[in-house]
């Protein structure tokens, strides 16, 4: 099936649209463009794929945006382009931005320790090995927001691995009871079990941004999808993005197959209708690509868009930079495959540091991150280009991800 990529009224499902510009004046060739969906086309097809929406944007213009396949594979509707999708860790950069607001406003200083807001952090332990069993020991440095920015607090997530502290993780639920917690509730279960790193030791992508969560939450003196709908949400024209999807807007909700195509295994994804409890900052938002077109236009535009200013573009560029230098992530397990080699890590986003050393293209400066249901981003600043890719497909997001990745670049011909 071939594609005919029509540009006009691109990014209308949202309330303040992008402009849109035909793919050839801004470097895209239609016809490589045309593969691109073409091939997602072609694994809806095979069943392996439920359906899509793709977003491609340079110099402040939507070139591509398309649906492709189903809505929802359980009654046949078709996917549209302003279709909701669990975003899920693509809440974190939008976490990260909202904290470096209230760096700017002087209310938080990235040096604070995080027990100075959340008190039961004072008393956390860091776990080792002895003789094969975990002991437990006083932290050397106190976590900060910077560690939780960075994912250098020492803390994990239960799915990258099977150590004790991880184990801990599983057994308290914080997968499956997760959304019954308020934020405070849930970093207070966090601040109960041990460090599983000294803090600033190790990259290990974790919990932290659920903490950073609750952390706004007592500085700001709001729930944090209020803070992030005052502060970020509703300054950028983001109409559809939420911790819950109101009634009205239920109908749009992208779902998964029922059971995994390659394995057969029940999807579990989190529900968009419900009111939950934890608004959790590390992956509990829903939303659609147009939504996010602007958070990451807005990000390209040094922190502003359409008169609204979020951040000033030397924020932003911190923000973006690597802030890992010579600390090494976890290898171990299934975190070793989190950042790519000539990859670091920067406050709420991977930073591409090197130009080689990674299987797929990009510039140097690239900074992007993804949600464990399959959506992906990320923003080149050198080409003054940015892509989304939103699917509801977990366990194939490791194929999709780096086939929409190559086949972006391939398509972009000058």
């Amino acid at each position: 099936m071939t594609f005919l990529i029509e540009t006009k009224n691109v990014c209308m499902t949202a309330s303040h649209p992008l402009p849109t510009a035909p793919l050839a004046s801004l470097g895209f060739d239609p016809a490589r463009s045309a593969r691109l969906l073409d091939t997602l086309q072609a694994e809806v097809a095979k069943g392996r794929l439920p359906g899509a929406v793709a977003l491609i944007a340079r110099q402040g213009k939507v070139v591509l945006h398309e649906a492709i396949g189903q809505l929802d594979p359980a009654s046949g509707a078709t996917m549209t382009k302003d279709a909701i999708f669990r975003i899920y860790s693509m809440t974190k950069p939008l976490v990260s931005v909202a904290t470096m607001q209230l760096v700017e406003q002087g209310r938080l200083f990235l040096s604070d320790p995080v027990a100075r807001y959340l008190p039961a952090f004072a008393q956390v332990q860091v776990a080792h090995m002895e003789n094969g069993q975990m002991q437990l020991r006083a932290p050397r440095a106190a976590i900060t927001v910077y560690d939780l920015l960075r994912h250098t607090a020492g803390m994990t997530y239960e799915f990258l691995g099977q150590s004790p502290v991880q184990k801990m993780y599983d057994e308290a639920g914080l997968r499956t009871t997760a959304r019954g917690h308020s934020n405070a509730q849930f970093a207070e279960l966090l601040a109960s079990m041990p460090l599983m790193f000294e803090p600033g030791s190790i990259w290990e992508y974790s919990r932290a941004t659920d903490v950073l969560g609750a952390l706004l939450e007592v500085v700001s003196g709001q729930t944090l999808g209020s803070l992030l709908q005052d502060q970020v949400l509703g300054p950028l024209g983001m109409v559809d993005t939420a911790f819950c999807v109101s009634p009205e807007k239920q109908h749009r909700i992208a779902q998964a197959f029922a059971h995994d195509p390659d394995g057969g295994t029940p999807m579990d994804l989190i529900d968009l209708t419900e009111v939950p409890q934890l608004e959790s900052g590390g992956g509990g938002l829903g939303g659609t690509v147009a939504d996010y077109a602007r958070f990451c236009q807005c990000m390209l535009n040094g922190g502003t868009l359409d008169g609204q200013r979020l951040l000033s573009p030397h924020t932003v560029r911190f923000m973006t930079s690597d802030h890992l230098g010579r600390i090494g992530q976890n290898r171990t397990e299934n975190a070793g495959n989190m950042l790519a080699p000539g990859t670091g890590f920067g406050l709420g986003f991977s930073v591409r540091s090197a130009a080689g050393l990674d299987t797929l293209p990009g510039s140097v400066g690239l900074y992007s991150w993804g949600g464990i249901a399959g959506t992906t981003f990320w923003v080149d600043p050198k080409e003054d280009m940015f892509a989304i890719l939103m699917i509801q497909a977990p366990n194939q997001r490791e194929y999709y991800r780096p086939l929409f990745r190559n086949m972006v670049y391939a398509a972009m011909v000058s």
